[in-house]
């Protein structure tokens, strides 16, 4: 398809990137530059064991803020602005009224797994789950969290029963929250995150429904990654919504088209590895499969794996071991010589291609707390490399990693990922790559986006210690496992 090609003069795009920990908005030009910026963070609470819960107001409130500060220094060049996308947090789900739009539940957090017991009984239904949803059976996504609801909160019953519940992803309580027109819709990857929405039909699944316990007609309804969303109101400033995308998804096209032979991996709180793919891939086990652009003729499809405890896995050894400001002082640990422990990692519970939502994490071998700290970024690359590996099986080898994310810039993590993957990792100089993924598709995809960057390149050089403890690592997996 040929790219479309936005006619209006020096336009400017807003790019909102709603995250764990922040709301971010960043006002970029069809260039890919990036003209203002806006922050505000947000909080996250984890009540009990297994939950992760945040604030849908607070939420809505943060992105509105990080919006008029990147609005505020443009002046008149706000008459610029000619669309807006929004990119979120996939598998975080809630429930809100459809008459005031106030949350009836906190948002829970795709790390939350309360619900991992009620799923462990379904486990049976796993592999027709995966062959219609593209995702592994999993505590984390949010049908199981919408059934928590269903059965645990008055406030949800009572909206049942008087046909005013809305529920669904995090991305579609935003844009009814933030468009004038109040639209009840999701796009396709973040429809997907619920474990409800059927990958070949696109479109709610009345049997995943029947599954999972829940009434039909509550869902938003689907539409295209690119679509007129609505018009976002906001620093009083009306601008046309035109992409709403998942955030790991809309980092695929940070620096435009994605390449089908490149693996692409974010890392932040949780890390990515995906391979885009124009067709689809059909059935890949033990991996997630999904869309991650719709424009209502082109279809981009994905094949992910994903690692949980990555900046969660920072925070927890951090914590863990008393190490005050662990982020300055990673780069010149990594850089020693000395051999780290090994770290099995299951923080937030074991992603691809293990899958286990209970996974007692530990350290094998003994060390100082810095060493632990290495063993613990040590344990991103290698998890990293086994869902790599897993791909390689199904899809023609990967033949460079395309790296973003703010841990991202840790040198001794793309380092290690190069050595042990054998292949060369290319980072760019900006972590935002969720922001401005979104900001190119709703920019309608410019063909001279962000060419002119700078790059990094980390080459696949050999490393034999590090491949061996790769390779006692996997051992130790595999056998605490069974994958």
């Amino acid at each position: 398809m040929d790219k479309l090609i936005c006619t209006v003069s020096d336009p400017l795009v807003l790019a909102i990137d709603q995250g764990t920990h922040a709301s971010r908005a960043l006002v970029f030009d069809r260039h890919g530059r990036a003209h203002s910026s806006g922050v505000a963070p947000v909080t996250i609470a984890y009540p009990q064991t297994d939950w992760a819960e945040q604030d849908g107001n607070e939420i809505a409130a943060s992105v509105l803020l990080a919006i008029e500060q990147a609005l505020q220094p443009l002046g008149t060049r706000r008459q610029d602005l000619v669309a807006a996308g929004l990119s979120s947090q996939r598998a975080s789900a809630i429930c809100w009224n459809r008459l005031t739009g106030e949350p009836l539940s906190p948002i829970f957090s795709w790390q939350d797994r309360r619900a991992h017991a009620w799923i462990d009984e379904l486990q049976s239904h796993g592999d027709a789950v995966h062959r219609k949803t593209g995702l592994f059976l999993s505590p984390h996504y949010g049908a199981s969290k919408l059934r928590w609801a269903l059965d645990n909160l008055p406030a949800v019953r009572a909206a049942l029963q008087t046909n005013t519940l809305c529920w669904g992803p995090m991305a579609s309580f935003l844009v009814f929250r933030l468009c004038a027109e109040r639209p009840f819709l999701a796009d396709p990857q973040c429809a997907a995150r619920t474990q409800l929405w059927n990958l070949h039909t696109h479109d709610w699944d009345p049997e995943l429904l029947e599954l999972f316990g829940l009434p039909q007609g509550f869902l938003p309804a689907s539409v295209p990654t690119c679509h007129a969303w609505g018009t976002l109101v906001a620093a009083g400033s009306s601008i046309p919504l035109t992409a709403v995308n998942g955030d790991q998804s809309a980092a695929v096209f940070a620096f435009g088209w994605p390449e089908g032979d490149s693996a692409y991996i974010n890392i932040g709180t949780s890390a990515f590895v995906q391979r885009a793919l124009e067709r689809f891939p059909g059935h890949v086990p033990r991996q997630l499969t999904g869309i991650i652009l719709d424009d209502g003729v082109t279809r981009v499809y994905t094949v992910e794996g994903n690692v949980n405890g990555a900046g969660t896995a920072l925070e927890w050894v951090s914590k863990e071991l008393g190490i005050a400001q662990l982020s300055d002082k990673l780069p010149q640990w990594l850089a020693r010589p000395e051999e780290p422990p090994l770290f099995l990692n299951g923080i937030a519970g074991l992603g691809g291609p293990f899958w286990q939502a209970e996974f007692a994490s530990h350290f094998v071998g003994e060390g100082e707390p810095w060493q632990k700290a290495v063993a613990v970024v040590e344990s991103m690359a290698f998890l990293l490399q086994a869902n790599i590996h897993h791909m390689d099986q199904y899809l023609a080898a990967a033949q460079r990693i395309r790296i973003s994310g703010g841990v991202s810039l840790l040198d001794g993590l793309c380092q290690r990922l190069a050595c042990i993957s054998g292949l060369p990792v290319h980072r760019r100089d900006d972590p935002e790559a969720s922001a401005r993924g979104i900001a190119y598709l709703a920019a309608l995809r410019p063909p001279q986006w962000n060419t002119a960057v700078h790059e990094e390149v980390f080459p696949a050089e050999p490393d034999s210690r590090l491949r061996q403890r790769y390779l006692r690592w996997r051992e130790m997996m595999a056998q605490a496992t069974g994958i």
